[in-house]
Parts: structure tokens; sequence; C-alpha cells
């Protein structure tokens, strides 16, 4: 009886684990939770924190807007008005979809300032093709509202200070440490100004180096106020994005890092 007894409570402290009734060391096994494959998981490109769920629409917006200046762009470059105006004028949607697109990792943009830069990109290729005074949507204006002169770089100008404001507002407010700041409106519009008033000097130095021929460019209608009028466009624009964006801009910006204390910018989110 002792040696039974013994056998038994020894083969019961020797079993490793003990299972219900009508269950078995497989089925146990089976139903144990798998660890994540990071295969699994998809990988991040063009998009921001806000760019939306799914990998589908994260990449399409972005992708979107890029292929949409891209085919305008080319078009625009089929028989233009004038190519020199055409080149100088679309100089800068050249040099900043590239920039765009290889510092997107590092970088993302919010969905709001993808739409406003894809559309600045859009009047400044439509420009471009056909030069300020001569793009069909100004004369549309201008015969709707009895204007004296086409207005299209009136909205040129505006946008360009519109645009950059938010632009500019974006990587204040994501890598300085004036977010929340209330300086950071008052240094958005000082910049913008100074863009503007630096586009204006390359204006200038076009007509002298064009002559006549820097005409199209300069697209001053005979208004002999037209830099004036540009610089304080530019102003308005600036200042009514702020007016208007901010809150929906924060909103945005809320999913992306902001400055340490130290005022070191907290690397990007994968």
């Amino acid at each position: 009886m002792s040696s039974s007894g013994s056998s038994t409570s020894s083969g019961a402290s020797t079993s490793p684990t003990s299972h219900a009734p009508g269950t078995s060391a497989a089925s146990v096994t089976s139903t144990a939770p798998s660890a994540p494959s990071e295969q699994s998981a998809p990988r991040r490109q063009f998009a921001g924190p806000d760019s939306g769920s799914g990998s589908g629409r994260r990449v399409s917006l972005p992708a979107a807007l890029v292929a949409v200046v891209t085919v305008a762009l080319v078009v625009s470059g089929i028989a233009p008005y004038d190519r020199a105006t055409w080149l100088m004028e679309t100089f800068w949607v050249v040099i900043s979809v590239p920039v765009a697109v290889v510092v997107w990792r590092r970088f993302p943009l919010t969905r709001l300032l993808c739409v406003l830069l894809a559309l600045h990109a859009l009047i400044l290729i439509f420009g471009g093709h056909y030069t300020y005074a001569r793009v069909p949507l100004g004369d549309w204006i201008q015969d709707g509202l009895g204007l004296a002169r086409n207005p299209y770089d009136r909205i040129g100008h505006f946008t360009q200070g519109f645009v950059p404001a938010v632009l500019l507002r974006e990587v204040l407010v994501r890598r300085s440490p004036l977010a929340g700041s209330r300086w950071l409106a008052p240094l958005t519009v000082c910049g913008c100004l100074a863009f503007s008033a630096f586009f204006e000097m390359i204006e200038w130095w076009a007509a002298l180096i064009g002559g006549e021929g820097a005409d199209d460019f300069l697209a001053t209608q005979g208004d002999v106020w037209d830099t004036q009028w540009d610089m304080f466009l530019a102003l308005v624009g600036a200042t009514s994005a702020l007016l208007l964006l901010s809150r929906v801009h924060d909103r945005l910006l809320a999913g992306f890092p902001r400055p340490a204390p130290d005022g070191a910018a907290d690397p990007p989110r994968s």
C-alpha cells in the first residue's frame, strides 16, 4: 500500500501540466496566441499621421496630387505662349515637387498643406502656359466683373501669401519652440511678406536682363503700382490663411511630433 501510494504521488508531482477532461496538449498548444509577424504590418510610405486609416488611403492623396501636378506640368509645356515665361513661372514647381517627395519620409506634410501646395502649383502652371495676362479664367473674371485688366496675377500673388503661410506655420510649429507662442502668427506673416518682396526683386532682375522680353513674366499690364499690389495681396493672403485655417491646422498637426522642451526637435515618427 505504501509503495503504490508513493508511486502515485511521485507520478503526480512529475507531471509538468494538467489538462481539463476532454482536452489534450495539442489543443492547448493550438489555442496559444502567436507572435505577430513583422512582415504583415504594411509599410507607411508617403503618408502622415493625419492621412487617414488604411494603407490605401494613406498613399492615395499625396500620390494623386503629385500625379495631377506632374501631368499638368507636362501638358503646360506643350506649346506655351512664351517658353521663357513658362520656364520662369514653373521653375518653383519643378524644384518643389521632387524635394517634397525626397523629404517626405522625414517630414510628411498635413493633408491640408498638400492640397494647398498642389493648388498653388496649378496656378503657377496655368500662368506659365498662358502668361498671367492671358489666362482664360482671368479673362472670364475680368468680363464678369467689368475690370480694366486680367486679375489672374492678383490671384497668384494672393495665393503666394496664403499657401506659404500654412507651409511656414507648419515648419515652425513642428521644428521650432514657437508652437503656441504669440510670435508664431506675426513671424509667419513677416516671412511670407519677405518672400513676396524677394520675388519682386526677382521680377526686377528679370526685367533688367530680359528687357521688353520679360513683360509677360512681369504681367504689370500697365499698372504702375503693380509691385505694391503684389506685396499687399501676399500680405492679405498670409493673414487670411492664419485667420481661416489656424484651428484646422492645429488639429491636423496634433498627430505630429513637436520640439522637445530644450528646443531640439523630436525624431519623426516612422
